[in-house]
């Protein structure tokens, strides 16, 4: 009966965590899948999530389904951490918001609402990107094409490629875009290409997809979703996904949003209409844990100030990493710029290794990272920094 079916090689990130398990090295450093862990190395759990955990345990309650939407809480946290608090174009009721099973969730519903309303459209992803956006959106059976974003020459954004290619773009396309930490490479926009951007995006009537994982990682809570707030301002329709997998350390509880904004009330309302529909038609409604933590963080005023400051040492202390890096990097080789190590923002760093360099960083120092170069900063630390950065010496100088 399944003769035919054939075999999935598995996901190169996801294989990469099992090789590195499997390794029996005293010294081994994973820097390969994106997860933060703290200064000793493990996965952490926040404060406010303790207090909020122990709020949910007392007592221990039923669990209903859950709406198709998620909790309301959940859905107001996502969309004023996103647009803020007092925005105008949530007192409007303009944003249409769902909870999602992760990110990935909430590109997955995002696809297939595209693909069911907007059959003629093709989605554009940045070259490069996180591989699973390619996938999620051929997966809805949405045509998937890249644009210019990278040069690995300068370790810089190709903007003036990346514009002049939107600006051939069809309308009703899909530009996918990352409003901080690109993921994989790093490398953000500044405010005054964001402009630009999103002139370009509206003038072609473009469908502006933002997906943000990173939130609080980049610069600060606000800075960080600049684009979307600018989006909105200059009267943009557009889909942005939100994750609470790495802001609030919840990785395996699977908790994001999907928000809309659409022109008007009405059309909010019908396209929340349709979103509950789709989400019906996967998985019927989201999990019910993940959705309390975020309701109860979010929107307790103290748990939400809390939340800020801890995201924010995590954010500084991947900064701390970069710069500890790039100082042992540049003693050790001398003649090579790595300053593009700290113009980067978030978990990742594209590092310019190349993948014959980033296989001898694994044989030969149990160093792992993705053979594409791109590194998870918050796996360094005090500990392995300067190993990591020897060992990358070594490989770049023979």
């Amino acid at each position: 009966m399944f003769a035919s079916i054939e075999f999935y090689a598995g996901d190169p990130i996801l294989g990469l965590m099992d090789k590195y398990n499997a390794d029996s090295r005293a010294d081994k450093v994973n820097l390969g899948v994106g997860v933060y862990y703290d200064e000793a190395g493990k996965l952490p759990v926040l404060e406010c999530v303790k207090t909020a955990e122990e709020r949910i345990a007392d007592p221990i309650s039923p669990r209903p389904y859950l709406p198709m939407a998620g909790l309301p809480g959940h859905r107001k946290g996502c969309q004023e951490l996103l647009f803020g608090k007092d925005a105008p174009v949530l007192q409007e009721n303009r944003v249409a918001t769902i909870a999602t099973i992760g990110g990935s969730g909430a590109l997955k519903v995002g696809a297939e609402f595209i693909n069911k309303w907007f059959p003629h459209a093709k989605c554009y992803v940045s070259d490069p990107t996180w591989g699973n956006h390619i996938a999620i959106f051929e997966g809805s059976d949405v045509e998937v094409g890249k644009y210019p974003y990278y040069d690995n020459a300068t370790s810089s954004v190709k903007f003036d490629e990346m514009l002049a290619f939107f600006k051939q773009l069809n309308k009703d396309d899909v530009v996918l875009l990352h409003p901080c930490c690109h993921n994989p490479t790093g490398m953000d926009l500044t405010q005054e290409q964001w402009d630009q951007v999103l002139t370009v995006v509206k003038e072609r009537g473009l469908i502006a997809f933002m997906d943000i994982a990173y939130q609080g990682f980049g610069e600060d809570m606000d800075s960080d979703a600049y684009p979307i707030r600018k989006g909105v301002e200059m009267g943009l329709p557009m889909f942005v996904s939100n994750s609470y997998s790495k802001n609030l350390s919840l990785y395996g509880e699977r908790v994001g949003g999907l928000s809309v904004v659409c022109p008007s009330e009405e059309e909010a309302a019908r396209v929340f209409g349709q979103l509950n529909f789709t989400v019906r038609q996967i998985y019927s409604s989201p999990p019910t844990h993940g959705g309390r933590i975020v309701d109860i963080v979010m929107n307790d005023e103290q748990l939400h100030e809390q939340w800020v400051g801890e995201v924010y040492a995590m954010r500084d202390r991947i900064k701390a990493m970069r710069s500890k890096l790039k100082s042992v990097l540049e003693a050790k080789v001398p003649g090579r710029n790595f300053d593009y190590l700290t113009r980067q923002n978030g978990m990742f760093s594209f590092t310019g290794l190349t993948p014959e360099q980033v296989e001898r960083l694994q044989s030969e120092f149990a160093i792992y990272m993705v053979s594409n170069s791109r590194m998870c900063v918050a796996g360094l630390n005090e500990n392995n920094v300067d190993y990591v950065a020897n060992a990358m010496a070594e490989v770049l100088a023979n």
